[in-house]
């Protein structure tokens, strides 16, 4: 309530009405070490209905988390770790970002799906090195969001035992009394999906709620959900109950009647000595990581392999022969001389770097065979076998993409999953999220423009590839062939500190020729693929399926002496990032006579051909045709390419 009231900004509705389930979760049932936050072996803790962030806060104060009273006091201010929403600092104890609702207990799933194949692949008889529980909260709101739907129904398919979910069941939302818009039978629906249901628990009586987690803790088959009574704003005597506590402060006169309805005396932000001994989890979270320390001692000594590579795993490094297994793949992509979709090409790049990456988890939306996201050593993930390493996700993009996120937030995992570019738009918040949690996912998205013909429209992308490379800090590959693609391939595994987006074709494209430098700056996104003697009258930007448009129309006009450089650009956002040097030596600031051409929306493109240059592509949705057809109807060829070259060289 302070906390909120200071800031003048918050929700305290929430943390007052689970308060009482977090205190029996968070000092007595949660497996966790405030002095170690990062240790493998923790339980995790997901606030799905992240508006409730001072509750989160709170406990991590009041357990030993580095996360200081001051912090408390700046609740939502500029420069402090206490977000108006919870924002993933693992350091301080907060697992992942939350407050787009639905996407915490999507994230969550994730969390679970981890842990069980981790222990799949590496617990033995005596040793379950990897044995710990996802905990998560989730309000109305939460369970509103269809991506619930998506993620809860995938858990109890396969069986995510040690998820426990408790819902927040107020019956408010921000408009009021949800029953006048969501009359769901809630535990109904997540019996239908497979999980284990404890009713009309007391949300604010402790013995209930630590009985209701011991049933949850009895069963490993089925994932539960604790559905908890409670009381949108406890305590508070003239606006609890109601929707007046949910996103705005009580106010000093409701504080104050609070305060004395629960018998609350201290001043704000101080707590008394002997609750906030009571509350400290130190002690008790050390003596339980030396106790898993003693059986991981046992387990290096039994598995040194095993231990040597889960080490490695949970660490995010990356195996030690990982640059020849690379340099491997781009040497045997560029040998490859036969036109093929860069769809094939990923499938090809898989098939080699995956046997070398026990962290590469992949997976489909119900498209793995037009995604080639199934690699030869691909085993599929069942309820009752979860040491495969491909996750069938069924027809649920954004569910996907939010377990994804979890998977990498975990630990141990570099998942990457398929599914069309123009379905990336159902997916779309959650890979927001893993850009501003800068998560390496990588996302595969295939069918990547009027390319895939016939099914027309509805299912060709046209803003797909601009709209993602305006989100911040994704990288967006579109490579143009085999080489490109696996150099896509090399730079997300390497990435660390945020997605990335293989746009890929269904159509076959030829394989271009380069030298060896050449194929080392397929690395820093942008580079010259044809030059001509001398400086450049006019430069050529592609990408994807349009470079080899471009190297057509290059190379005729290189026939009739025109000095035209060509430049593939698969990847803007690394060729942002290279030195003011190397972009200069590709896009010379004095050219200013350029091209490019791309299957999709312009707008992008003129940052890069500036005000005197022309941008071919498509500005409207597509059609149902022939992909050779559309191509020629929307007058991205060869011959309209060296059209626009010589209009602008005449000018």
């Amino acid at each position: 309530m302070d906390a909120v009231q200071q800031a003048n900004s918050g929700h305290p509705g929430a943390p007052m009405g689970m308060a009482d389930i977090a205190e029996v979760l968070w000092r007595g049932v949660m497996r966790h070490n405030p002095s170690d936050p990062t240790w493998w072996n923790r339980d995790r803790f997901v606030l799905s209905n992240g508006h409730a962030s001072m509750l989160l806060y709170s406990v991590l104060h009041l357990t030993g988390y580095p996360l200081s009273i001051e912090e408390i006091r700046n609740f939502r201010q500029l420069g402090s770790h206490t977000a108006g929403h919870p924002e993933h600092d693992v350091h301080l104890g907060i697992e992942t970002t939350t407050g787009p609702l639905g996407q915490g207990i999507a994230n969550a799933v994730g969390m679970a799906l981890a842990e069980k194949l981790l222990a799949a692949q590496y617990n033995r008889p005596g040793l379950p090195v990897i044995d710990h529980r996802t905990y998560a909260f989730v309000g109305d709101g939460c369970l509103m969001e269809g991506i619930s739907h998506e993620a809860c129904s995938l858990a109890g398919t396969l069986k995510l035992g040690k998820l426990v979910v408790f819902f927040d069941d107020n019956g408010i939302t921000i408009d009021g009394d949800v029953h006048g818009w969501c009359n769901d039978d809630t535990p109904a629906r997540f019996e239908a999906y497979g999980w284990k249901v404890i009713r009309a628990v007391e949300g604010n009586n402790a013995a209930a709620i630590a009985a209701a987690i011991q049933q949850a803790q009895s069963q490993s088959e089925r994932p539960t959900l604790i559905c908890c009574k409670t009381v949108i704003g406890f305590g508070a005597p003239n606006k609890g109950g109601s929707a007046r506590t949910h996103g705005e402060p009580l106010g000093a006169a409701e504080i104050e009647a609070t305060r004395k309805n629960l018998g609350w005396t201290s001043p704000p932000f101080e707590i008394p000595a002997d609750i906030r001994a009571a509350w400290d989890q130190r002690t008790a979270g050390q003596l339980a990581q030396d106790a898993w320390n003693a059986l991981y001692a046992r387990y290096q000594a039994a598995y040194p392999q095993e231990a040597q590579d889960l080490t490695r795993r949970l660490g995010g490094q990356l195996p030690g022969n990982w640059h020849e297994v690379a340099a491997d793949l781009m040497g045997q992509a560029a040998a490859l001389d036969v036109p093929q979709a860069t769809r094939q090409s990923s499938q090809f790049a898989l098939n080699l770097i995956g046997p070398h990456l026990g962290e590469l988890v992949g997976g489909s939306a119900d498209l793995t065979g037009s995604n080639n996201t199934f690699r030869k050593d691909s085993r599929a993930v069942t309820p009752d076998d979860a040491s495969g390493n491909y996750i069938n996700y069924g027809v649920r993009e954004f569910a996907m993409t939010a377990i994804m996120n979890g998977l990498c937030l975990h630990g141990g995992f570099r998942p990457y999953a398929g599914t069309f570019l123009v379905f990336s738009d159902y997916a779309r918040n959650a890979v927001r999220l893993a850009a501003l949690m800068r998560q390496g996912v990588i996302l595969v998205y295939t069918h990547d423009s009027i390319g895939l013909g016939e099914d027309g429209p509805t299912h060709q992308p046209v803003e797909h590839v601009a709209s993602l490379r305006l989100m911040p800090n994704l990288s967006v590959w579109r490579p143009c062939d085999a080489a490109e693609t696996a150099a896509a391939w090399v730079c997300s595994v390497e990435r660390d500190d945020g997605p990335s987006a293989l746009v890929l074709t269904r159509q076959a494209l030829p394989q271009q020729p380069r030298t060896p430098a050449q194929q080392a700056a397929i690395l820093r996104g942008g580079y010259t693929l044809i030059d001509c003697d001398g400086m450049p009258e006019a430069i050529v930007i592609a990408t994807g399926s349009e470079v080899a448009l471009g190297v057509e129309a290059v190379k005729a006009l290189a026939g009739q002496g025109r000095r035209v450089r060509l430049v593939s650009m698969p990847c803007v956002e690394a060729f942002q990032a290279q030195d003011a040097a190397w972009r200069e030596a590709v896009l010379p600031a004095a050219v200013t006579r350029r091209v490019a051409i791309e299957a999709g929306a312009t707008g992008l493109w003129w940052r890069h051909v500036g005000s005197q240059g022309r941008v071919l592509g498509i500005d409207q949705f597509g059609a149902s045709g022939k992909a050779s057809e559309l191509f020629r109807h929307f007058g991205l060829t060869a011959e309209n390419l060296q059209r626009t070259i010589v209009e602008l060289l005449n000018n």
